[in-house]
């Protein structure tokens, strides 16, 4: 039997279990198998006790010990290795973004859970907790969307992952001692979202970031949704079944190239079918399987590729190596005119295995 890793019984009358992947998923969670290879629980206590784990879409659970729901506010307990101050530094410099905004050491978001978009206030008073605030009278009543935030936030911090690893071993790296001492504290900042995640690398793709966020709140606000509280705009990036509805033609004002928007379109429909999901690049249990898969979508190169494995699947082995910005952080602290050659950046990272994704995030942070 599995050891149970979440918090007392959620509010649904039961719950699916697939028989084949022996997990356990609310009725309404999306992408349900055909009945014959499903199974029904009366409880989550149930599906535990028969061996079935939690689905990572819809019943994510949380580490025991990892939270607290006080209704209005939830309190998330974080790592050591963690420093609030030094991620809201990095969050602060996304001076175009349109879907959360920070002030006076805090983040303001809203974040859709199934049919409802609470908005919450993030806060640190101590090293060791992160506070999340309900705004207005967005709080989720039933606990499993209030666990479901506290879950997004875990996600979005990269909360799960012990550091300690990494530090050890950027202590004697040429290049990432000085990132650790400079920015300890600092996470992988994600991207949750799966469609947002692979929308924003094709954006990105060969233009600036300045721009890049232009073209990010345009799409936002054309045809991505909002919720007003307590006298703030709040946006929600567009869900797949919306782009997917849309012609290049609907998407022009956005003063994107026509390329483009036939990739956004593209991933949507897949998307929208259930041709992919995060649960299926998560299956593939090999980083190279995930990228493969990822490759083979029009639009989808090795760079967008490991971004999305890197910033939303979180593989700690994804490399995005091509990455300008990764080679002129390491023009600038080795001191040198010339950029790296991909040979060069190889030879210099024969130490980061398993780690490469983090430490492309450190030292994309001397960009700033």
């Amino acid at each position: 039997m599995l050891k149970s890793t979440i918090y007392p019984e959620w509010d649904a009358p039961y719950f699916i279990g697939k028989e084949i992947k022996k997990i356990y998923c609310f009725p309404w969670c999306k992408g349900q198998p055909e009945l014959e290879n499903t199974v029904r629980f009366e409880s989550r206590a149930k599906a535990e006790q028969a061996g079935y784990r939690p689905c990572k879409n819809c019943c994510s659970s949380l580490p025991l010990g990892s939270w607290e729901d006080n209704l209005h506010e939830l309190t998330l307990f974080v790592p050591k290795e963690f420093s609030f101050a030094e991620n809201m530094k990095y969050l602060s410099n996304a001076k175009n973004e349109c879907l959360f905004y920070s002030k006076n050491q805090r983040i303001y978001r809203a974040i859709s859970i199934e049919h409802e978009t609470p908005v919450v206030e993030i806060r640190a008073d101590h090293d060791n907790v992160i506070y999340i605030r309900f705004l207005g009278n967005t709080m989720p009543s039933r606990k499993w969307v209030r666990a479901a935030v506290a879950r997004y936030v875990r996600d979005w911090f990269d909360l799960d992952t012990d550091l300690l690893p990494f530090y050890d071993l950027a202590k004697t790296d040429v290049l990432l001692q000085r990132a650790v001492n400079e920015f300890n504290g600092l996470r992988n900042i994600g991207i949750p979202d799966l469609f947002e995640a692979i929308c924003w690398g094709i954006i990105g793709q060969q233009i600036n970031l300045t721009f890049a966020y232009t073209l990010k709140r345009r799409l936002v606000e054309a045809f991505g949704r909002n919720v007003e509280c307590e006298g703030e705009k709040y946006w929600i990036f567009p869900t797949p079944h919306e782009i997917a509805a849309l012609t290049v033609e609907d998407l022009n004002g956005l003063r994107m190239t026509v390329k483009k928007c036939e990739y956004l379109i593209g991933v949507a429909q897949l998307m929208a079918e259930g041709k992919m999901t995060k649960e299926l690049l998560l299956d593939c249990g090999d980083y190279k399987k995930a990228e493969k898969m990822l490759v083979k979508i029009r639009g989808i190169g090795p760079w967008t590729a490991n971004y999305v494995l890197m910033r939303c699947l979180r593989i700690p082995s994804a490399f995005p190596i091509d990455d300008v910005g990764l080679h002129n952080a390491i023009k600038y602290l080795l001191g040198t005119e010339h950029k790296p050659t991909k040979e060069e950046i190889l030879r210099l990272s024969t130490a980061w295995t398993n780690w490469e994704s983090y430490a492309t995030f450190y030292l994309w942070r001397f960009l700033y």
